[in-house]
């Protein structure tokens, strides 16, 4: 099984291996594409990357590890400078707000040094429900599930499920 099949089926993965390397460069360089000269036209660049995504707005300075498991439903709104590690699955519903320099992150390394050092991952999915507001600054962890409703605060690390129609401290 090739280490991005790992990655894909919830298992241990060696993210410095040479075929993760260049498909993580190629979303990097769709990026680059669409930061440089945002337009509409240009954001195909990176929503052609996406498992799905319908009527979203994207602000520059967006960044994903391999767009391929990113899930945007309608009307989604990503503010500027926002990051999305999507070594798992990252599913956000229909009319989300997320604000400017949040980051999803789905990837996560062992607490072991010396299998950090040789690249090994692991990976949870992200959920996020609809008509949920991350605030800016805001980072969500792997394996976080966020109920339809919630409000995420600004500069919040969100650590622990949030429910449906919580506002979330962090």
């Amino acid at each position: 099984m090739t280490e991005f099949e790992k990655m894909i089926n919830g298992e241990h993965f060696n993210s410095l291996d040479l075929a993760l390397r260049l498909k993580r460069e190629a979303a990097r360089l769709a990026c680059a594409k669409y930061n440089a000269h945002p337009s509409k036209g240009n954001l195909r660049h990176i929503t052609r990357l996406f498992a799905q995504s319908e009527q979203v707005i994207i602000e520059p300075g967006f960044q994903c590890d391999y767009g391929s498991q990113i899930y945007l439903g309608k009307g989604v709104y990503i503010n500027f400078q926002c990051v999305f590690l999507d070594s798992a699955p990252i599913h956000i519903g229909d009319q989300v707000l997320i604000g400017p320099a949040a980051h999803l992150y789905t990837v996560d390394h062992p607490r072991e040094s010396a299998a950090r050092v040789a690249g090994e991952c692991f990976a949870r999915p992200i959920h996020i429900g609809n008509r949920v507001w991350v605030g800016g600054g805001a980072k969500v962890l792997p394996g976080i599930s966020i109920g339809d409703d919630a409000i995420i605060a600004a500069n919040a690390v969100v650590t622990r499920n949030v429910a449906q129609g919580e506002r979330y401290f962090g």
